[in-house]
């Protein structure tokens, strides 16, 4: 994505999705609908993003599968996210082995 950013500021170019260099939406309900095939396409960090997106609107229990899935695709953030929901015990049972597993996971 940086080097999408670069490209942009310097050739004073329209800011496009790092992704598939398409103009980026306007609407949230494009926006979602994006989000929906880059996770049909198993793009772990479209799966990060709603699961941030999810927390953020206070599903707590989407935002858990999201980050699963994500962090099973591999994606680092995820395993961080994960390991403070292992870590608080509020969607799901506190446990300290997950934690530090993926604690140890994003660290990689």
């Amino acid at each position: 994505e940086y080097a999408n950013t670069t490209r942009e500021l310097v050739g004073k170019l329209k800011h496009t999705c790092p992704f598939c260099r398409h103009p980026l939406p306007n609407f949230e309900e494009e926006i979602r609908k994006n989000y929906m095939k880059r996770i049909e396409a198993n793009d772990p960090v479209a799966f990060f993003e709603m699961g941030l997106r999810r927390r953020d609107e206070g599903d707590i229990e989407g935002a858990f599968k999201y980050m699963t899935k994500a962090a099973e695709l591999g994606d680092a953030g995820a395993h961080y996210v994960l390991s403070g929901m292992y870590a608080e015990g509020k969607v799901v049972e506190k446990d300290e082995k997950k934690e530090m597993h993926h604690l140890e996971e994003a660290a990689i």
